[in-house]
C-alpha cells in the first residue's frame, strides 16, 4: 500500500475542477437503466465508488459506453434488468448497495450483492426494516451486515419515517417505491441530502413533498433526459481544500462548478462564521441543482469560539466532520457531538481522527459520539494511518500543510475511491 509525502507550505493559490459530484453520479448511474432511452452523462465522478454503481449495473444486463468522464446508458426500461448468476460487487460503496437493494427488490429475479471487506461490516438493518415492511424478500448474512440476498417480487407502499437521518436510507425507500403498488411516502424529521428528489423529476417521476413528507407513486415507467446531464463538482470533495484556505497563510483559491445545493453546503456555513472569506460566484443551475464558483481568500479575523457541532447540521456536514476536527484544533477549538454514524464509515472515523490528530501531537478527547479538541495547536509532522479511509487521508493531507516537518500518509491512494486526483490537484495549488 502506497504512502505519500507531503511538506508543510505558506501558498495555495490557482484555479481547479473538481470530480463530477458522487452522490448525484450513483442516482444517475442506477436510474438510467430503468428509463427508456439513452442517457448522457457528462462529468461523471470519476471515483471508485460510483464505477461500483456502473459495473454492477452492466452485470444486470445494462449497456454502458464511457469515455473518459462522458457516459451513455442505454435503458431497459423499469422491470428490464437482466437475472445474473453472478454476485453483483458493490466494492467500498455502501450508497451502490443501499440504493440499488431498493432497485433490486422490484426485479422479477434472484440476486445478491455483496462488497470489500470494509463494506460488509457496514449496517444494512437500517434498509432490511423498510423493504421487508414494503414485502421484500430480503435477508442479510450475521449481524445484519452484506452479502444482502434478494428475491425481487412484487411491492407495496409504505410510509416510514426513518430512526435515523440518512439520506441512503430514504432513496432505497423512494427507489423501492418506483416498483410498488400504490404511494410510498418517506417523512424526514432531519432533512438529509435531497439529490434524489430532484434527479426523480428529470427521469418523468414527480416526487411531492408536503411538509416533511416525500411521496412517490408506484408503477410509473421513467423517461431519459432529452438533454445532456452534466453533473456537478463534486462539493465534499471542495471541502478539503476550502478548509486549506482557512489554514495556509496565503490562500487565494477559485473552485470551478461546484455544486451548491442547501442540502450539502453546511461547510460553507461553518467557515463563515469561523471567518472564512468565501464567496460564490457565476451562480447557475445543471439538472435542477445549484452551481457555482467557489472563491475563498483564506481567513480574515478569528472568532476566538470553538466549533459547535451537533444535532441537526450533522447530517448536512458528515462527510466533512474529519476536515472540521482539523480545522478547528488549527483554529480555536472543535466539539462534535451527536456524530456516532462516523463510527459505521469507511471506518470507525471517529477513533481515527483522534488517534492521528494524537500522532500530529494534539491534545483532543474522544466522545462516544464525536471529540472535543482545544484551538490554536500546533501541528507536527506524523505517520498517518488512515485505515484505508479516503475522507482520513486526505483531512490529514491538508492538516500536513501547516505541520512541522513532514507528514507520511499511509495507503494514500485510498483516495481513489472518491477523488483519484487529489493529490495532482494539491501539488498544482501548492507549487
Amino acid at each position: 500500500m502506497a504512502s505519500t509525502l507531503l511538506k508543510p507550505t505558506t501558498h495555495l493559490q490557482g484555479h481547479c475542477s473538481l470530480p463530477g459530484d458522487k452522490s448525484i453520479s450513483h442516482r444517475l448511474a442506477l436510474l438510467a437503466p430503468l428509463a427508456f432511452g439513452t442517457t448522457k452523462i457528462e462529468n461523471f465522478a470519476t471515483s471508485l465508488d460510483c464505477q461500483s454503481s456502473l459495473d454492477c449495473m452492466r452485470t444486470l444486463g445494462v449497456n454502458i459506453e464511457k469515455e473518459g468522464n462522458s457516459v451513455a446508458i442505454q435503458g431497459r426500461g423499469l422491470r428490464g434488468l437482466c437475472e445474473t448468476t453472478a454476485v453483483l460487487d458493490a466494492g467500498n460503496s455502501g450508497t451502490t448497495m443501499r440504493l440499488l437493494a431498493g432497485i433490486l427488490c422490484g426485479q422479477p429475479f434472484e440476486s445478491q450483492i455483496t462488497g470489500d471487506e470494509s463494506l460488509r461490516r457496514r449496517p444494512m438493518r437500517r434498509i432490511l426494516n423498510p423493504l421487508q415492511e414494503m414485502g421484500a424478500k430480503i435477508s442479510a448474512s450475521a449481524h445484519d451486515c452484506a452479502p444482502l440476498k434478494i428475491q425481487g417480487g412484487n411491492l407495496h407502499g409504505i410510509t416510514y419515517t426513518p430512526p435515523m437521518a440518512s439520506a441512503q436510507v430514504k432513496s432505497c425507500v423512494l427507489l423501492a417505491g418506483l416498483f410498488a403498488d400504490g404511494d410510498t411516502t418517506v417523512i424526514e424529521n432531519i432533512p438529509t441530502r435531497d439529490h434524489t428528489e430532484r434527479i426523480l423529476p428529470a427521469f418523468g417521476v414527480p416526487v411531492h413533498r408536503e411538509g416533511t413528507r416525500l411521496t412517490v407513486n408506484g408503477c410509473i415507467p421513467l423517461v431519459s433526459p432529452t438533454e445532456v446531464c452534466t453533473v456537478p463538482g463534486d462539493f465534499s470533495s471542495a471541502a478539503f481544500f476550502l478548509a486549506a484556505g482557512m489554514m495556509v497563510p496565503k490562500a487565494d483559491l477559485v473552485l470551478q462548478g461546484v455544486g451548491v445545493n442547501l442540502s450539502r453546503i453546511g461547510l460553507l456555513h461553518v467557515l463563515k462564521e469561523t471567518g472564512g472569506e468565501i464567496k460564490l460566484r457565476n451562480e447557475r443551475l445543471a439538472m435542477g441543482e445549484p452551481v457555482a464558483d467557489i472563491h475563498i481568500t483564506g481567513i480574515k479575523r478569528r472568532t476566538g469560539k470553538p466549533l459547535q457541532l451537533s444535532g441537526s447540521i450533522i447530517p448536512n456536514v458528515i462527510d466533512e466532520l474529519p476536515i472540521l476536527a482539523v480545522l478547528g484544533a488549527y483554529l480555536d477549538g472543535v466539539e462534535i457531538r451527536d456524530a456516532r454514524e462516523l463510527r459505521v464509515k469507511e471506518s470507525d472515523r471517529i477513533q481515527l481522527i483522534v488517534e492521528n490528530m494524537r500522532r500530529m501531537g494534539l491534545e483532543v478527547t474522544e466522545l462516544e459520539d464525536g471529540l472535543q479538541a482545544a484551538g490554536n495547536q500546533e501541528f507536527r509532522g506524523a505517520q498517518i494511518e488512515t485505515g484505508g479511509d479516503h475522507r482520513i487521508a486526505m483531512a490529514f493531507s491538508i492538516a500536513a500543510l501547516v505541520a512541522n516537518g513532514t507528514t507520511e500518509i499511509q495507503d494514500a491512494f485510498c483516495v481513489d475511491i472518491s477523488f483519484p486526483s487529489f493529490y495532482e490537484v494539491l501539488a498544482h495549488l501548492t507549487t
